[in-house]
């Protein structure tokens, strides 16, 4: 408790403590009667208060979302203006911020797109499974309808999203899966799953899917799911070369590629989507989400490209997407978007992470220095570090290391995350995801929290 509370606030705050221990469910937390709860109060940027006054820094932008910070007075003022003069209105009508959102979604993704809007990025995924077998349906193929995600991936918590999501530990007591869905390795040259020093091990990851894809059929698949870069699953950063080549891949199978922006999507990686790090490609269907808003209200969304979407446009009785969300593409929460990409442009946030994410990233890999610290990996504002026990028999960090290092960030007042849940015995890896408006002194915090207690050892 910080010094100096009075009397009446320190029973607030114990009041507020037993209240969410008795009617409020953590999301990804284990039940602990003796844990006390950080519960905040306040933001200012990439910082916030908790109800103590003490003060963080948010290494991981809320869940990988805040990417403007808090307090940002213009986007709160396009959400009132928006609910004062239309507060709700269903899409299976029209309004006029889910109009312009959707033309500009369209022009960033530098391409010609239809978008359907929903609530979250699990939700932007489901619409886009269901999207693809009717499309591939309506085109001639009925048999298409499997779906090739990659093992460590995430792709949302509803259960066709979880049927893709590759990580074991989080369907634990959920599964049987959603049928039609199979995964292949990642491209993860640390751990390569073809053998230590394998050259090329990302374009063999690639070619797997080929393969995949000819012993199931190509008459069955009907797309690849796929991070630009696997974020939660422990920021795992394939070279350029490997989305390109699973874009081929899909164009000679007749198989979608759905690119999962939810994370990598609005400037989070250097680039305005994660995608366009690889040259000359372009997703058949790109869902998004997170910082579409920057986190200030849910908005999911679903991108498909016109030529797909024509097929929609068919008068068969049931040709078109019986699909619908209540609060998908709320008009408060699509003028958000759109205030948010303004600012997001008119900041020049982008280049900005890009330069900044370089400098970072160089100055993080002086920690593979440390017997503690196997790998460093990042790309733009997202950066993983590996942590292991034995770094030449790569034996991962123990579950008490991992906890010990966010803790003792959290008392150096940095909140940072890890790929916890994930792959039963890799969930050794620490995740930073600052805001992508964060100041360079608060980088320079960040940074310099995460290397002392780095090298104070776990």
């Amino acid at each position: 408790m910080k010094v100096g509370l009075e009397n009446k606030q320190l029973l607030e705050i114990q009041e507020l403590i037993q209240k969410d221990k008795d009617h409020l469910w953590h999301a990804m937390s284990r039940y602990n009667e003796k844990a006390t709860p950080l519960i905040g109060m306040r933001g200012e940027g990439g910082w916030f208060f908790d109800v103590n006054g003490d003060k963080f820094f948010d290494g991981v932008s809320g869940l990988w979302c805040l990417n403007l910070g808090h307090g940002r007075k213009e986007i709160a003022q396009a959400a009132y203006e928006q609910m004062v003069n239309l507060s709700y209105f269903p899409l299976t009508l029209s309004h006029i911020p889910a109009i312009q959102l959707s033309a500009k979604i369209s022009e960033l993704l530098q391409g010609s797109y239809t978008t359907f809007f929903s609530n979250s990025g699990s939700e932007a995924n489901e619409t886009a499974f269901k999207i693809a077998r009717q499309y591939h349906i309506q085109n001639g193929h009925p048999g298409k309808y499997k779906f090739i995600s990659r093992y460590r991936a995430y792709h949302g918590s509803t259960l066709g999203a979880l049927s893709a999501t590759a990580q074991a530990n989080r369907r634990i007591k959920y599964d049987p899966a959603v049928p039609g869905f199979l995964h292949v390795p990642p491209p993860y040259s640390y751990r390569s799953p073809f053998g230590e020093h394998v050259p090329d091990s990302d374009l063999l990851a690639a070619d797997y899917i080929d393969q995949v894809i000819n012993w199931e059929g190509s008459e069955t698949v009907a797309g690849v799911i796929l991070e630009p870069f696997i974020s939660g699953g422990g920021v795992i950063i394939p070279s350029k070369e490997y989305l390109k080549r699973v874009a081929e891949i899909c164009k000679k199978h007749d198989v979608l590629l759905i690119v999962d922006e939810v994370v990598s999507g609005f400037g989070r990686t250097g680039e305005m989507f994660g995608f366009m790090h690889s040259e000359g490609v372009q997703p058949d269907i790109v869902t998004m989400a997170k910082g579409l808003t920057s986190g200030y209200l849910p908005l999911g969304a679903t991108a498909v490209r016109s030529e797909i979407y024509e097929k929609f446009k068919e008068n068969g009785k049931q040709d078109h997407l019986r699909h619908i969300s209540t609060f998908g593409g709320h008009p408060a929460s699509c003028a958000v978007a759109l205030k948010n990409i303004e600012i997001i442009e008119n900041e020049g946030i982008v280049d900005r992470v890009s330069r900044l994410g370089e400098s970072i990233l160089l100055e993080l890999r002086e920690l593979e220095s440390l017997d503690k610290v196997g790998e460093v990996r990042g790309v733009g504002f997202l950066f993983g570090i590996e942590l292991v026990e034995d770094k030449k028999l790569k034996t991962p960090a123990s579950e008490e290391c991992m906890v010990n290092v966010i803790a003792a960030c959290k008392k150096k007042g940095l909140i940072i995350g890890r790929n916890g849940d994930t792959v039963p015995g890799l969930n050794n890896v620490l995740i930073i995801a600052p805001p992508l408006s964060s100041t360079e002194e608060d980088l320079r915090f960040m940074v310099q929290v995460i290397k002392s207690v780095l090298r104070e050892g776990c």
